[in-house]
C-alpha cells in the first residue's frame, strides 16, 4: 500500500481493477469475521454455491463451518467427499427421502417435516454451543415458502447466535420480513 493510501486509511485505487470480482469476495470474507447474518436469495441460480464458497474461504482461514441443507433429500448417497472436508466443514441433511421435498407425496412430506424440524433444532443447538464460526442454512428460506416454518420460527433459531458466529441463509424468498433478519441481503437473479 502506498504511503498516501495508508495515511488516508484506504486501499490503493487500482485494487478493484486488478482483482475484479475476486477482491469483492475477499472483502466480503473479511467482513464476516464480525459475526453477521447474510442472505443469498432470489430466483436466480447460484445461491447455494455462493454460500458454500464463503464456507470454503472461511474454512481455508481456519474457521469451523457447519452446513445444514434443507429440502434437498438425502442428497448424494456417497458422502466420502463431505467427510474429507471434516473437521473444518461438516455437512448435515436431516431428511430421509432420496428425492427433494417438493417431489414427495403429501403423506411423505408430513414425515419429512419432522426431520426438517430436527435439522432446525440442531441449528439452534449449534448456535447455543458455539460449535462453529459459520453456520450455513442452505434453503432454509424455502422452509418458510413451503409453510413448514414461519419467520418467527427462524427468528427463534437466530436468537441463539452469539455475536461472533456468521450465519448464511439461502432460498428464493426475500420479502421485507425476512430481509429484516439479516445484516446483508444479496438478491441473485438470472439475466439471460
Amino acid at each position: 500500500m502506498s504511503a498516501d493510501a495508508s495515511a488516508a486509511g484506504r486501499r490503493p485505487q487500482g485494487i478493484r481493477k486488478k482483482c475484479g470480482q475476486a477482491a469483492k469476495y475477499v472483502r466480503e470474507a473479511r467482513e464476516m469475521a464480525e459475526g453477521k447474518v447474510y442472505i443469498y436469495g432470489g430466483t436466480g441460480h447460484g445461491k447455494s454455491p455462493a454460500a458454500l464458497g464463503c464456507g470454503l474461504i472461511a474454512a481455508a482461514k481456519g474457521a469451523n463451518v457447519v452446513i445444514i441443507q434443507f429440502l434437498r433429500g438425502k442428497g448424494l448417497t456417497e458422502d466420502s467427499y463431505a467427510r474429507r472436508l471434516e473437521p473444518e466443514i461438516k455437512l448435515f441433511r436431516f431428511e430421509k427421502s432420496d428425492v427433494e421435498f417438493g417431489s414427495l407425496p403429501k403423506e411423505k412430506q408430513e414425515d419429512e417435516v419432522k426431520n426438517i424440524r430436527n435439522g432446525l433444532n440442531y441449528a439452534k443447538k449449534v448456535l447455543n454451543t458455539g460449535e462453529c464460526d459459520m453456520l450455513i442454512l442452505d434453503e432454509v428460506l424455502g422452509l418458510i415458502g413451503n409453510g413448514i416454518i414461519t419467520v418467527e420460527d427462524l427468528k427463534n433459531v437466530l436468537s441463539a447466535r452469539d455475536g461472533e458466529t456468521d450465519i448464511i441463509m439461502t432460498g428464493v424468498l426475500i420479502n421485507d420480513e425476512v430481509c429484516a433478519l439479516a445484516d446483508y441481503v444479496t438478491e441473485i437473479r438470472t439475466v439471460k
